[in-house]
């Protein structure tokens, strides 16, 4: 888990958090809590220019499945699938990189390096901490839009946006990746 990951999973707890608190609660908020704790704790050796403190694919992994328990009580606790919008940004990011790689004939199953967030990196060369900060900052602004105007009307809208964002995005820097 880089820089990004847990910065976007340290937004993610603390909408979980606020959500737990003050609009339905959905478990116990000491889960939460130690989940802020240690991801706060990560974050401080990984989000800097020179990380200090590497997750990989099972501190990814682990994280990814907390969040989806957190996400799946929330949702049967309230019977809206619309608090899916929680995982917009990545959820666009991810979807429509298979969905891109698949247009280009290519094997999903193998390592690329054509996601968004990478190519912000690798070819416009935009800092780790920054696309982590961009990131966490447009995950949390599509959170506070989904809590003043909650429903299935903001996510389909979100996801528009996001989508029309990542094509409009690719259409224009697609070409630096060699």
């Amino acid at each position: 888990m880089a820089s990004r990951g847990g910065g976007y999973s340290l937004v993610l707890l603390g909408v979980f958090c606020y959500v737990n608190e003050y609009v339905i609660s959905f478990v116990d908020s000491r889960m939460i809590g130690t989940m802020i704790i240690a991801v706060l704790i990560f974050c401080f050796f990984n989000f800097r220019k020179r990380a200090k403190c590497f997750a990989g694919d099972v501190g990814s992994v682990s994280i990814a499945f907390i969040i989806l328990f957190l996400l799946g009580k929330l949702i049967l606790a309230t019977g809206d699938f619309s608090w899916l919008i929680l995982l917009a940004v990545y959820g666009a990011d991810t979807i429509l990189t298979i969905v891109h790689r698949i247009m280009l004939h290519e094997n999903i199953g193998l390592p690329h390096r054509k996601h968004l967030y990478q190519l912000m990196a690798n070819e416009l060369g935009v800092s780790h901490i920054g696309v982590a900060a961009l990131y966490m900052v447009v995950q949390l602004a599509v959170a506070v839009f989904y809590l003043l105007y909650p429903g299935y009307m903001v996510f389909a809208v979100v996801c528009m946006v996001l989508l029309v964002f990542y094509i409009w995005f690719m259409k224009k820097y697609y070409h630096l990746h060699g």
